[in-house]
């Protein structure tokens, strides 16, 4: 089973080309746009990404089904009401996926990847994680619901390329009601954003209607510094995908008492003892 997001990565690849000549003809005044040696490795995981894709989505989708089996009822396809069901349930499913990947050191290695660019822009779409595997619980309530496993993967394939296109600089902020109601490139600039003001803020995928439910908005306000609060320094694929998974690993053997060891992986990051994260 291919993921439907495979057939979209032509137009990707395009679109990444188009804004990185935007940026050579047209610059901004920062100068931010791409840098070389970033984007080859924002490909690279994602092509990576992609390639474990593959096997995992087999895997995924047996497991949907499983649960889909043992359902109280199952929704019909034909019903407009089940697409919105599914639209609204998978959008909300993503923002605890989300917000859980950046509130549980364990997740959190899996999706720093995704945080580790300097850069904002298209590419920075495509710098995924290579350890999706975190990502299934947070699906399963859908396929509960009655919810046909094809249409949980086709609505994580519709959420995904709409945010491809969040990861821009070149797009301002929109038309106020649409602000509201949607995560835009301005509210995604701030979810990527390293200061402090920034900080675990605007979770959404398509709606960002749950961060201003759930207290966790920010507008765009000062300029977004990207990148980690304590950067890696390196472009090197696989210390990009597994750094963080070290890191935790040297951290658990250091500590000498278990509530310590289970501080480190589940406890927020930058969580020590006697530290809030």
């Amino acid at each position: 089973m291919i993921p439907a997001v495979v057939y979209a990565i032509p137009a990707f690849v395009l679109l990444v080309a188009v804004e990185a000549l935007s940026y050579r003809f047209l610059p901004d005044d920062d100068e931010r746009g791409y840098e070389l040696r970033d984007t080859v490795t924002s490909m690279s995981m994602g092509a990576g990404s992609q390639v474990i894709a593959v096997p995992w989505k087999v895997a995924t989708i047996v497991v949907y089904a499983a649960v889909y089996t043992v359902a109280p009822w199952h929704l019909s396809p034909a019903s407009g009401w089940t697409w919105l069901l599914l639209f609204l349930g998978d959008d909300l499913a993503y923002y605890a996926y989300h917000r859980a990947h950046h509130r549980v050191r364990v997740l959190w290695a899996s999706h720093v990847v995704h945080h580790s660019s300097l850069r904002f822009n298209l590419s920075t779409a495509l710098r995924q994680t290579w350890t999706p595997m975190t990502g299934l619980p947070f699906w399963l309530p859908l396929a509960l619901l009655g919810v046909p496993p094809w249409m949980i993967l086709i609505e994580q394939a519709v959420s995904l390329v709409y945010q491809f296109f969040l990861h821009t600089e070149r797009v301002d902020k929109l038309w106020r009601p649409v602000e509201w109601f949607f995560n835009t490139p301005s509210h995604h600039r701030v979810h990527h954003g390293s200061n402090n003001v920034y900080l675990d803020r605007n979770y959404g995928g398509i709606l960002i209607v749950w961060d201003r439910l759930l207290g966790t908005f920010e507008p765009e306000g000062v300029r977004v510094v990207y990148g980690l609060t304590k950067n890696i320094g390196t472009h090197n694929p696989l210390r990009v995908a597994f750094h963080e998974y070290a890191a935790a690993w040297r951290d658990v053997r250091r500590a000498r008492r278990w509530r310590d060891r289970a501080g480190y992986l589940f406890g927020p990051p930058g969580w020590a003892p006697g530290v809030k994260g």
